[in-house]
């Protein structure tokens, strides 16, 4: 280590719980991390040969520590998780407080009001939320004011006001939506009373409300009073409803959080699932940037302690995908099968969901950045020494060895390149030899593009199995290239992907960005080679018999094509009928070809 002061400070580290924090010669803070022993994990940053290009850079930077020790490893995942939205570190992932969703207010007041607001102020009012949707936290609130007649005035209700008969009822009373509680036309008891079926309500509970409505319309009934029955029945109707468009998972599992996520290169994308009585009341997902090649079980952590404090959860168990550590006051289920493990897939679903959709916008806005992470995942799961930039892949095509002819097609940061395609007749090789026709076009595309100083491509992919790949790589020895460009061979039939003296093939994921590229580049080699193809058979077709008539020219020829339709029936013709067409002089010498 360079920094002998560093070293000192290291040595000194407690093996204990806590939080370190680094810093610059200039003191300005880099990094927080949280860990279970503050001396290993400190000195593992500058004993590791780090591959992850940012952590070396931050690594250089450090010029002190500072550490907090706490009682746990829960404590230090809670500090973490304050500190970095503190101070918003370069290095760490970015976490905000985001104070801007909607949240359904209940005002502690007499005869509450229940209205949305975005500002949450500490006065003793209950607060549901946040919603990540204004259009849900509108349509719930719409439902409690189908369902219950609430006060929507601001007036000071208490109990001295009302006997003073200081305010008049308003035309909210008149058209049904409020009881009338200013002039003492409900009671208080009465009002808190739907108060409390809200909560429930906006809880997800929509149990108890269903059974006090179905109660109150079998009264009204027994009453004769139809019409009142009727009104009941309508937001039974409403609120059974409302409850259907929640999804429903399974009665038997309640008040529970679900979390998943999936991550890439640079992004980190975490589901949320709210569930309450069997129906999830709550979904969002958030994108976190990678600042240091964090691994998904961190990022999780960070994210559960994060969204949990954002959505004031209150929560005795979470479901995830895999073990977290966020301490013993929860519960951490990882289900195995049955409804727990599909909710769990489904949170799953929804954050890869949401990671498609930001790479359709990205694609859209960010075109730079969409290559930038095509190209960085094509590297990662090809095990490329670089990113391919630009590719190039061969594919034949010959049948029963006529024609035989090959094609190069170049893709360039993912993209075909199609004025650098290339097409090559088959000089060297007779007859329906792929590998032999694949080692001669890969010399001569190489040899020429090294005798013309031009720009190599950091990946060949060929067509085919094994022999066409090791055919390939005897042409990129024979020019000193073997080591220099990256090559794989793609096998048609199961998608193997092939390395050189590797007899194991690479499976890529069907879904795979990085399998579909290489189809394309498969697929577009194909279909320009079997045009090529095509076009020399066609062109091959027309030389017919005919052009072997001394003094027939090809104008003679397409004159007699297309009256006579083909060979054969020019062959066939009589000397007049051929005279008709082409003139005496080459009418004899087409009839005397044929039957002298």
């Amino acid at each position: 280590m360079a920094n002998p002061d560093l070293e000192i400070q290291i040595k000194t580290l407690p093996n204990t719980p806590g939080v370190y924090q680094y810093y610059d010669k200039e003191d300005a803070i880099l990094y927080v991390g949280k860990a279970k022993n503050l001396k290993k994990r400190v000195r593992s940053y500058f004993t590791k040969n780090h591959d992850y290009g940012k952590t070396r850079v931050l690594v250089k930077k450090i010029a002190s520590i500072k550490h907090i020790v706490v009682a746990t490893e829960t404590d230090a995942l809670l500090l973490e998780n304050n500190l970095i939205k503190k101070y918003q570190p370069r290095y760490n992932v970015l976490l905000k407080d985001d104070k801007t969703y909607p949240w359904i207010c209940i005002k502690k007041e007499a005869f509450p009001r229940v209205f949305l607001t975005r500002n949450v102020i500490k006065d003793g009012s209950e607060y549901f939320g946040p919603y990540t949707s204004i259009r849900t936290a509108k349509a719930l609130l719409s439902l409690v004011k189908e369902l219950y007649q609430l006060r929507t005035c601001n007036y000071d209700l208490s109990q001295k006001n009302i006997e003073a008969q200081k305010y008049k009822i308003c035309l909210e009373y008149h058209i049904k939506n409020c009881k009338g509680a200013c002039e003492s036309l409900q009671t208080e008891t009465d009002y808190l009373e739907d108060v409390n079926a809200i909560k429930n309500i906006i809880k997800g509970n929509f149990k108890d409300a269903l059974v006090q409505f179905k109660e109150l319309m079998m009264r009204f009934a027994e009453k004769h009073e139809f019409e009142e029955a009727q009104k009941i029945k309508e937001k039974i109707d409403l609120l059974a409803n409302y409850q259907v468009k929640s999804t429903v998972v399974n009665p038997s599992i309640s008040n529970v959080d679900v979390f998943s996520i999936i991550s890439d290169e640079s992004f980190a994308y975490v589901n949320f699932f709210k569930i309450m009585n069997g129906a999830i009341i709550q979904s969002y997902t958030r994108e976190i940037k990678k600042k240091l090649d964090e691994d998904d079980k961190h990022m999780l952590e960070l994210s559960i302690v994060e969204i949990r404090q954002r959505f004031n959860s209150q929560s005795k168990e979470i479901y995830v995908p895999f073990k977290v550590n966020v301490g013993d006051e929860i519960k951490v289920t990882i289900p195995k099968l049955g409804d727990k493990k599909r909710i769990v897939e489904l949170s799953l679903r929804n954050a890869k969901y949401h990671r498609q959709e930001r790479f359709k916008q990205i694609k859209i806005i960010d075109p730079d950045r969409h290559t930038n992470r095509i190209m960085a995942q094509m590297q990662k799961d090809l095990r490329l020494p670089k990113e391919p930039r630009h590719i190039e892949c061969f594919d034949n095509s010959n049948i029963q060895g006529t024609h035989p002819v090959a094609a190069c097609v170049v893709f360039k940061d993912g993209k075909p390149s199609k004025k650098d395609y290339r097409k090559f007749n088959i000089k060297t090789v007779v007859g329906p030899d792929d590998f032999g026709s694949m080692e001669e076009v890969v010399h001569r595309r190489y040899k020429r593009l090294l005798d013309e100083g031009q720009e190599l491509p950091q990946l060949i992919v060929i067509d085919g199995g094994k022999g066409q790949l090791s055919s390939a790589l005897k042409s990129l020895e024979i020019l000193g290239l073997r080591k220099k460009i990256a090559i794989i061979g793609i096998a048609k039939r199961l998608e193997e992907i092939f390395y050189p003296d590797d007899p194991i093939p690479l499976y890529l994921n069907k879904k795979s960005e990085t399998l579909k590229i290489i189809q394309q580049l498969r697929n577009e080699a194909h279909r320009f080679a079997i045009i090529f193809h095509r076009n020399k058979r066609s062109k091959s077709a027309i030389q017919t018999e005919l052009e072997q008539i001394p003094g027939i020219g090809k104008q003679t020829i397409v004159s007699l094509l297309r009256h006579f339709k083909s060979a054969k029936r020019v062959s066939e013709a009589s000397n007049n009928a051929l005279e008709k067409i082409i003139g005496q002089s080459k009418a004899t010498k087409v009839y005397k070809y044929y039957h002298s």
